[in-house]
């Protein structure tokens, strides 16, 4: 079994058809007021926790998902439900709303969040706890911050292995949860930006980093990833061509949901990244982060098409 713990949001997913660089001075930043005119608005399904279920489902993969929702979680919860993934650690609270985010994206696909926490400020763990055993895996990924702490001890107790993945939420949970968070982690994960700000927070370097950790991946969105695993060269994983990118949201997390797949497997790393990055390139073709799918034949096209010969998975 995956366990799988972050958020449960809705999307409110906009697009600006400009540049933000365009209309952000950077000799203003300490008196920042700017508008962006949208020409496009839809709300998805979507949250980290999810979104990683949602492809984990498409892989034919079983997982169950640790958060907290609001009152408005019924058709989320069903739809979610109907694919095969275990609700069991959701927990509701009737008195408020499931979490949202505001994602305006412009044609350079750089991204401008907001994010309401609402119910996801109250934590499912202790009183959602995973029923754990061995070959499980555990992905933190942002959510309510008293999970994202307490639940790698959880992992480390029980000798699962887990990734983190703290995301969104760096900066609230601060240096030292970070590094408790990640210390013992089987990876951790974050793009580019987000690496920086974990080193910064917590004053480890790359290679303190990787004292800490088995590997750490860091993600470039378009231009790939790379694995880095101590006393190793790094290695590079390409990202998978596509005529059009839709819409870059929720790659990361069809990136994630691939690699659990592969790891989950008994896969290498390496292989496992490019499961990750083959799943993200069906993500990116469309608008929303539970859109796309695939058949066992188009994702094996797919790999091919980059990578060569694609090992069978069950």
């Amino acid at each position: 079994m995956i366990h799988l713990s972050g958020s449960l949001a809705f999307d409110r997913i906009m697009t600006f058809p400009g540049h933000f660089e365009d209309h952000i001075l950077p000799e203003k930043l300490h008196f920042l007021n700017v508008s962006f005119p949208i020409d496009r608005l839809e709300e998805k399904m979507g949250g980290t926790a999810g979104n990683i279920a949602y492809t984990l489902a498409l892989f034919q993969e079983r997982s169950a998902i640790y958060g907290t929702v609001g009152k408005d979680f019924t058709s989320y919860g069903r739809r979610l439900s109907s694919m095969g993934i275990d609700l069991g650690g959701v927990k509701v609270d009737d008195e408020d709303f499931t979490a949202c985010c505001y994602i305006m994206t412009d044609q350079s696909s750089n991204q401008i969040n907001a994010f309401s926490p609402s119910a996801m400020k109250t934590p499912a763990f202790p009183e959602k706890t995973p029923a754990v055993s061995e070959g499980d895996w555990g992905l933190v990924a942002p959510g309510n911050v008293d999970d994202m702490v307490n639940l790698p001890a959880f992992y480390r107790e029980h000798g699962i292995p887990y990734i983190f993945d703290p995301g969104q939420q760096i900066t609230v949970l601060g240096g030292e949860q970070l590094t408790s968070g990640l210390t013992g982690a089987h990876v951790l994960i974050g793009n580019d930006y987000e690496i920086e700000r974990i080193e910064k927070m917590t004053g480890l370097n790359r290679e303190q980093l990787l004292d800490r950790v088995e590997y750490l991946i860091v993600t470039f969105g378009g231009k790939g990833s790379v694995i880095l695993h101590k006393d190793a060269r790094p290695y590079d994983v390409p990202a998978v061509p596509v005529e059009k990118v839709a819409d870059p949201t929720g790659a990361g997390d069809a990136y994630r949901a691939g690699l659990l797949k592969g790891l989950t497997k008994g896969m290498g790393m390496a292989f496992s990244a490019r499961l990750g990055t083959v799943a993200a390139s069906f993500c990116v073709e469309q608008y929303g982060t539970q859109l796309h799918r695939f058949s066992k034949e188009q994702f094996q096209e797919r790999y091919e098409s980059v990578f060569g010969p694609m090992p069978v998975l069950n």
